[in-house]
Formats: C-alpha cells, structure tokens, sequence
C-alpha cells in the first residue's frame, strides 16, 4: 500500500514515529506507549485499540528504524497480543519513506496471524486494509494542508451522514428509480478533496523497491 505525501521528510518522521502524534492519525490505534529503551537497542512499545468505552485490546511490540544512503528511510515493527479479543494474535511489517521530487512515496507492506481463524478473518482483513489506507489519506491531509486528524474524522463522519440521510429522504419520498440513483451516487460518488479516502492509496506497491522487505531483524520481548 502506498500514498504520496507532499511534505518534508522530517515531518512526515516526526508524525509516524511520536507516538503521542501517530496515535492522532491511525485508525488502528487508541494508545500508543513507548517503553524505556537501552542506547543501542531497539525501541519497544505498548499498543491499545479501544474496543468500547473501557474496553481495550492491548499488545505489545518492537520497532527500529534506519536511514538509506539515497535519503530514504525505513521503520520496521513486530508486534503481539495476548488478548482473548485481539483478531491479530502476532505479526510484522514495515513502513518506507522514499524520496521524490513531489514528495514521500510512503509505503507499508505487513502481515499477521489471525486471532479468531480464518472465518472471521475473511472480513477482518479488508477492514483492516481499509482503515490503514484510510488513515494514510488522513495523515496526507495532516501533512499537505494542515487540516488535523480530529477534524478529518468528524468531517468524515459528517459526509457519511449526510449521503445516509438524502438516501433515506430519497427513498421515502421519490419514485424507486431516483431512490436508487441516490443511493448509487451516495455510494460511488468520490468525498470531498478535504475528506479523507482509502481509495485514493495505491493498494499494491508497482515496484521492487516497494516490494523488498527491510533489513531490519527484530526480536519481541
């Protein structure tokens, strides 16, 4: 997956690797927690998502990240949850942030081992691919126009309202063939520029470069 991002480089590092700043755009997050870190080790870290109000699904993981001689970057990650509820009992992936002239080709690749088999994880998986691409759009947003990640969430939100209630109105009160033009056109119809899109990432990267996993070898605690 992948989604250029019209910025500096060290903003978009500031904004991925704080944790109190990458919790702000990633869906897949509540919490983030960095643990105290040895001078020459890699970084470990709490995760939480939160479930319902006072339920959290908690995890661990081990980050570390390295500079490229052609100024890119590279963080790479393994995590693991011992939580009855987690859908990702264990898993690894990484991030790059290549240099162009327009920007950062920002790029993840990543995989896991289901929590609840295969059944379950048949839906779980484009969830989750949706929200990380969606967020990657709202990060790029972030980043490129200053608009934050709190206002792209309630914008986005307030867009879903507002094509669910001219489909209702439209079905209550046209013919059955405009209801359905509505409701088509409230489904396919782009979001604003200003709200946050999981089509607008590449879902698969076009190149070796994309492709070629870090060399980064990490262990978990």
């Amino acid at each position: 997956m992948e989604c250029l991002i019209r910025a500096d480089m060290e903003d978009l590092w500031e904004r991925t690797q704080r944790p109190e700043l990458h919790q702000r755009w990633d869906l897949r997050f509540t919490e983030i927690d960095y643990l105290p870190r040895a001078d020459d080790g890699p970084q470990y870290f709490r995760y939480a998502f939160r479930l319902l109000p006072g339920l959290l699904i908690t995890g661990t993981g081990v980050t570390a990240g390295e500079r490229h001689d052609t100024g890119g970057r590279t963080s790479a990650l393994r995590f693991s949850s011992g939580h009855p509820l987690s859908l990702m009992r264990s898993g690894s992936g990484y991030w790059r942030y290549v240099p162009t002239s327009d920007g950062v080709r920002f790029i993840t690749r990543y995989g896991y081992r289901p929590g609840w088999g295969r059944a379950v994880d048949l839906v779980f998986r484009p969830l989750i691919g949706w929200a990380t691409a969606w967020s990657f759009d709202r990060l790029r947003l972030w980043l490129g126009t200053g608009q934050t990640p709190e206002r792209s969430l309630w914008q986005a939100l307030g867009e879903v309202c507002v094509r669910t209630l001219a489909t209702a109105v439209a079905i209550t009160t046209t013919p059955t063939a405009v209801a359905c033009l509505v409701g088509a056109a409230a489904i396919l119809l782009p979001p604003l520029p200003s709200t946050p899109a999981a089509r607008r990432c590449l879902r698969r990267p076009p190149d070796r470069l994309a492709l070629k996993a870090p060399l980064t070898h990490l262990e978990m605690p």
